[in-house]
């Protein structure tokens, strides 16, 4: 069966990639809450986080701590939201971690999850080269 984030991770499908390695992929939600809202997948199909593996799970945290603080430092934003579902409401069936940068005010309350777009690809492109940059930088 299909999987649009396996997909992408293997470069079959295009996003804006904003963290690439050996193990986890992070790009660009298409329908962010935020703009600058990233998903961290891990390369191997996985559905849940109950079923990632044990060598896959420090990796995972540690890259998720990374593009918290770059949101942050690439984007001005105050802080972020980090949280992921598993199974319900969960919109493609692979293990995926949103980071969403957030601000004071920003309107996002408890679990109602407002989407927005970009104007263009070229914005969306803005965005993931400013978190690549930081990222990239060793300070995030």
């Amino acid at each position: 069966m299909a999987c649009l984030f396996c997909d992408i991770a293997a470069g079959e499908t295009p996003a804006d990639i904003v963290l690439a390695d050996d193990d986890f992929v992070a790009f660009l939600d298409i329908r962010p809450v935020f703009k600058g809202h990233v998903l961290l997948v891990p390369r191997e199909h996985v559905v849940t986080l109950p079923e990632l593996p044990a060598g896959l799970r420090d990796g995972f945290l540690e890259r998720t701590q990374r593009l918290a603080t770059a949101v942050v430092d690439a984007l001005g934003a105050q802080g972020s939201f980090v949280a992921m579902n598993n199974t319900v409401s969960q919109s493609v069936p692979h293990l995926h971690c949103h980071v969403v940068p957030r601000t004071k005010g920003d309107g996002l309350r408890g679990f109602f999850w407002p989407r927005t777009t970009y104007a263009d690809a070229a914005e969306s492109a803005d965005y993931a080269g400013r978190l690549a940059a930081e990222l990239a930088s060793g300070l995030s």
